[in-house]
């Protein structure tokens, strides 16, 4: 098996066979450690150099900041932005990005009561297709995270993620696709990068547990269910292959696990191993 995943990647283009030139950390997978400067420490004591992370933290300048990863020679390429900041004050976040130098930013959640329902999704369409626009024109790429909730069938066959993809312009919403998330909701990842092509720009790098319960529609699961990359369920060859003729930019390695201290250097050292 180990043969043939190498052979499979072997044959990637570029992008896939320098995976780790293209491979960072979400920062929330170091939530357990309260002070954000500690953060930067850790993803630097992991190996890591690239980063994702979320806005500021309260009381930290941007110069501040940049000053910090630049020490620990890190290099923020995306940040987290929720919903109801961009609702509230699009300008200061557009700002924060530019100051910050950031290449994409992304929504990872549609704050909804209850199941997740059209009338919801048509008005994030219409906020992403605005936010998307002001992000553009200030060249950075705005992107949505899928969490599930959105896959759930509808009466016609179809899902809200299909709603919100065909409701929004590329130009103005690409997507993080989260490997763990898609498969907790019963999607085949590599699917759903050929359903909507070019429009995935980054991509989180997480496992789920073999027998892990799907076809799950609340965007919450067990923390047990999240393992280390290649120890699961996902068929990294698969997806690997597709995410580099899909044009990925971004690789990031999540950990929602009970243990991420334990499991994110095991996920490293499996991804890195493959470009050998």
């Amino acid at each position: 098996m180990k043969m043939l995943l190498l052979a499979l990647l072997s044959a990637l283009p570029a992008l896939a066979t320098d995976l780790p030139g293209h491979l960072g950390l979400q920062l929330y997978s170091l939530r357990g450690i309260p002070a954000w400067d500690a953060k930067l420490d850790e993803a630097k004591t992991l190996g890591y150099h690239v980063v994702e992370g979320g806005s500021l933290p309260a009381g930290v300048t941007a110069p501040q900041y940049l000053a910090a990863l630049a020490s620990r020679h890190l290099h923020m390429v995306s940040m987290h932005v929720d919903y109801d900041r961009l609702v509230r004050d699009l300008p200061g976040a557009v700002a924060e990005a530019q100051a910050l130098g950031v290449a994409f930013i992304c929504t990872p959640w549609i704050p909804h009561e209850g199941d997740f329902t059209a009338a919801v999704a048509d008005q994030a369409i219409a906020n992403f297709n605005r936010w998307g626009a002001a992000f553009h024109a200030a060249g950075i790429t705005y992107c949505y995270h899928p969490h599930g909730y959105e896959f759930q069938p509808q009466a016609d066959g179809a899902t809200l993620f299909d709603r919100i993809a065909q409701g929004t312009k590329p130009e103005n919403l690409s997507f993080e696709l989260d490997v763990f998330w898609a498969a907790k909701a019963g999607q085949d990842p590599t699917a759903l990068m050929e359903q909507y092509g070019g429009r995935w720009a980054l991509m989180h790098l997480k496992d789920i547990g073999q027998g892990a319960e799907t076809h799950v529609y609340t965007g919450k699961a067990p923390s047990s269910d999240d393992v280390a990359v290649g120890t699961g369920a996902v068929d990294w060859a698969a997806v690997l292959h597709k995410a580099a003729s899909e044009g990925i930019r971004w690789y990031f390695i999540e950990d929602e696990s009970e243990d991420p201290l334990q499991n994110l250097p095991k996920s490293l050292a499996y991804l890195k191993s493959l470009d050998r």
